[in-house]
């Protein structure tokens, strides 16, 4: 079998719809924000707030381009406090709405692995590679996840979307994380399942972009910016 991280030194993982589940974390989120802001507000905000958060109702999934995909969690704040101004609510009553219905996944609860990743991280260690994590998820979040998956020691590095950097698809996250560990981008690989992962990759000059089909994007949405499209992480693990 062809090591498709043959020549790579660092491995980027994206978190939710890579390491995680996806779905299980968000959309039940979006679900549940629609139906205690719409309870809050007195009226059905769901359909433009779905849209807003690129979540589809018909097939309970998110869009790989919405804001679900790569959106960081104060800015999808701002996108529903805008939906019910929008709507017609006065900017303060819409602010005193969201912060009454907002809440945050509990990620201790909601966070199923996508592979046995303590064996994975461990396998790619073992090989002499460098694991970070790229985000759209928060810092504190991402390392409650690491913790309860039990793998934040086989993690060197990690970059959130609160940590002041520019956001996927910008090239920041991953040049920010080759920088730290003394990396070359060339000899750095990323994993992700969305558009916004891969191209954040393309724009850094990682040598290695690879999708995977566990999350939000489809092999269309992925094929034409990966060099390789993988169903899991899981398939990283070479005998």
């Amino acid at each position: 079998m062809i090591d498709p991280l043959e020549g790579i030194d660092l491995v980027i993982f994206d978190k939710d719809g890579t390491l995680i589940g996806f779905d299980t974390m968000w959309t039940d989120w979006a679900v549940a924000l629609g139906d205690r802001l719409s309870a809050t507000v007195g009226r059905d905000v769901r359909p433009t707030l779905f849209l807003v958060l690129g979540y589809d109702e018909a097939t309970g999934t998110a869009t790989a381009g919405g804001g679900l995909a790569s959106t960081p969690m104060a800015r999808l704040r701002q996108l529903t406090v805008a939906v019910l101004v929008d709507g017609g609510s006065r900017p303060d009553d819409a602010e005193a709405a969201v912060a009454q219905a907002w809440f945050a996944p509990d990620p201790e609860h909601l966070s199923h692995p996508l592979a046995d990743l303590r064996a994975l991280l461990g396998a790619l260690r073992e090989d002499g590679r460098r694991i970070a994590i790229a985000t759209s998820d928060d810092r504190d979040p991402t390392q409650r996840t690491l913790a309860v998956l039990g793998v934040a020691d086989l993690v060197d590095a990690t970059v959130c979307a609160d940590d002041g950097l520019p956001v996927k698809p910008a090239p920041d996250m991953v040049l920010h994380v080759c920088e730290r560990l003394g990396v070359d981008p060339q000899r750095a690989a990323m994993v992700g399942d969305s558009p916004a992962d891969l191209r954040m990759a393309r724009s850094a000059g990682a040598g290695r972009v690879i999708g995977v089909l566990t999350g939000v994007g489809e092999r269309d949405d992925l094929e034409p910016l990966a060099d390789l499209v993988i169903g899991s992480v899981e398939q990283l693990r070479i005998a």
